[in-house]
């Protein structure tokens, strides 16, 4: 039976030493980084004190496009924008303005892009068939390929099984 080289009890615990002292500033960074996101969290800012008015608001807000985020709306959106705009808006129905006024007033400040649903006239064209023309674009190539696909002969392929490859005295 071979012999185990001797372990000395100083190299051993020096290296559990370093193995603890590792754990814990990986634990520290950790804890570290838990702060550091607690302490960022903003304060909940409270809903209006019109329920009626506040309603009014997530109802337009939710039509409406996050400029900052983009794929999200204006009423699910966290970005400091998202939030001075929702403002804006409760300012404007407070003063007010009625549902079609806010939206005019958000379309003629950043255009159609902030409605999730815009018009169709000639500046959006193509945002409401481009997705139709890509498509049947991607369908038109494809069927060109199959038939030019059909038209080769068999030489123009490599056979799928490897036992036809064997059969015909190819490695």
């Amino acid at each position: 039976m071979p012999e185990l080289p001797s372990v000395r009890s100083g190299s051993m615990s020096r290296r559990l030493r370093a193995q603890t002292a590792a754990l814990l500033g990986v634990i520290l960074l950790v804890l570290l980084g838990l702060y550091a996101s607690a302490a960022g969290a903003k304060e909940a800012v409270p809903a209006a004190a019109d329920p009626e008015l506040e309603s009014r608001m997530q109802r337009i807000a939710s039509e409406l496009r996050c400029l900052v985020c983009q794929n999200e709306t204006l009423a699910a959106s966290h970005a400091s924008l998202a939030e001075d705009l929702r403002e804006q808006m409760r300012v404007m129905l407070r003063q007010g303005s009625s549902d079609d006024e806010v939206r005019r007033f958000m379309t003629d400040r950043y255009g159609d892009f902030v409605l999730y649903r815009p018009p169709l006239k000639s500046t959006t064209l193509a945002l409401w068939f481009g997705p139709l023309a890509l498509l049947a674009v991607g369908f038109g190539v494809l069927v060109l390929v199959l038939r030019r696909r059909s038209r080769l002969g068999d030489e123009h392929f490599e056979p799928d099984e490897p036992d036809v490859l064997e059969a015909e005295g190819r490695p």
